[in-house]
């Protein structure tokens, strides 16, 4: 077997091989397919290949993966030493890349499947043209704070009644070109968002864990589709805890010695854009009557609603995990809501509209209201009893109230408990 270190570029891969414990350059090949192509035919069924992940790495181990063992592509976090290196050279890092690998050094990412690559191509494209016109707004709203004007007489300022106030300003001439510039660009950027967005609805038509995701409260088609194109095979996460590391949503952790674990903020490693879809759907779920809501209300009561937003956003990631292994729906899904989130797919998908068909919002019925209040009530007084029955005692630090044994029945150690990271 052969360890294969390749250093991608733009226009050309530096080669090299390591065999038998010797190393050696094996020249550049230029990056283009039919090139790798011939690359991948040379190299033997039981190579290994390492990749450094970049733009173009994807498309270049989909070439080579046919034709050797396995293809690594390496994250930035896995590859200090040449990141760190005093000298770097294209020629350094391929032979460091194949060292390594040959040393078993090279763990590698998980690379998507085609559909999921589709779906992340999507998502992605969608937020970009979103920040484009979010800017476009702020700038809308710096032009009229520049002149002087007030409040807009409409709630939307970019909807229909928006538009009208606006087209009947008294503005300069320069600002309003810059007006009706900006405006003209909006809804041009509103027609492709929604273009993708009837992509990603197809997508969620045809995917059974989008629907199990929409029924969370607060999880809605996006959030659903990024937490999905993140996370790809559940599988490959062993626990809740592994996903919430992977998402960075997990505190950073401080300790030497004897001294105790310290926890500071959260790691924030990982894709951004699922942590952000994450405090996003936390924000809708604690206005959404059920148990998700009182666990916000009980960490913001002690933390702060900052802290809790993204303890909720951690919850629901540990539910998500549980809901896309179990293949079931979330227990406290409100019905209503569930088929109103379905029905709104379904036409961001395309489908026509019904008229006369009332979809309606199940938190608007009396039943289903009180049955989310119920469940609401039932965890605050789950979490009292856990409180009263000796919490503080089962999770003490060493040397403090786990001192004494407990003689509580939540309390199930029979001395001081061990300390631990996490």
């Amino acid at each position: 077997m052969r360890a294969i270190g390749i250093d991608v570029h733009r226009d050309f891969c530096e080669v090299a091989v390591s065999e038998g414990g010797r190393l050696r350059s094996a020249g550049r090949v230029p990056s283009k397919p039919e090139e790798l192509e011939l690359l991948g035919v040379s190299l033997s069924a039981d190579d290994e290949v390492a990749l450094e992940a970049t733009g173009n790495a994807l498309a270049i181990a989909r070439i080579l993966e046919p034709h050797v063992a396995r293809v690594v592509v390496a994250s930035a976090r896995e590859l200090h030493a040449i990141s760190d290196a005093k000298a770097k050279t294209d020629r350094r890092d391929a032979r460091m890349l194949a060292k390594l690998l040959a040393a078993g050094m090279l763990e590698g990412t998980w690379l998507p499947g085609e559909e999921t690559r589709t779906l992340r191509r999507r998502l992605a494209q969608r937020a970009q043209l979103v920040r484009a016109r979010t800017r476009l707004k702020n700038e809308v709203h710096a032009a009229l704070y520049r002149n002087l004007v007030g409040a807009p007489s409409a709630t939307d300022l970019f909807g229909a009644a928006g538009r009208r106030w606006l087209e009947h300003l008294e503005l300069p001439v320069d600002e309003r070109e810059t007006l009706e510039s900006c405006l003209r660009t909006i809804a041009f950027l509103d027609g492709e968002v929604e273009r993708f967005e009837q992509a990603i609805a197809r997508c969620a038509m045809h995917s059974p864990e989008i629907r199990c995701l929409v029924t969370i409260p607060g999880v809605g088609l996006i959030s659903a589709a990024t937490l999905v194109a993140v996370v790809g095979d559940v599988r490959r996460f062993r626990s809740a805890r592994k996903l919430v590391g992977y998402l960075g949503l997990d505190p950073r952790v401080r300790q030497s010695g004897s001294s105790p674990a310290r926890m500071g903020h959260i790691s924030k490693e990982g894709p951004a854009a699922a942590r952000q879809a994450l405090c996003e759907a936390a924000h809708a779920a604690m206005r959404t009557p059920g148990p998700l809501r009182a666990f916000g209300q009980r960490v913001a009561a002690r933390r702060g609603r900052q802290v809790a937003i993204v303890a909720v956003a951690r919850k629901l990631a540990t539910i998500a995990w549980r809901l896309l292994t179990s293949g079931e729906d979330y227990a406290f899904a409100s019905p209503g809501q569930v088929r109103l989130k379905l029905r709104r797919i379904e036409l961001a998908a395309g489908a026509p509209r019904q008229q006369g068909h009332r979809t309606g919002v199940s938190l608007e019925s009396q039943q289903e209201r009180e049955l989310a209040l119920a469940a609401e009530r039932a965890y605050q007084r789950l979490v009292a009893d856990w409180q009263a029955a000796g919490r503080g005692r089962a999770g003490a630090a060493v040397g403090r109230a786990s001192d004494g044994l407990s003689l509580s029945p939540a309390a199930r150690q029979t001395g001081k408990p061990q300390a631990s990271v996490l």
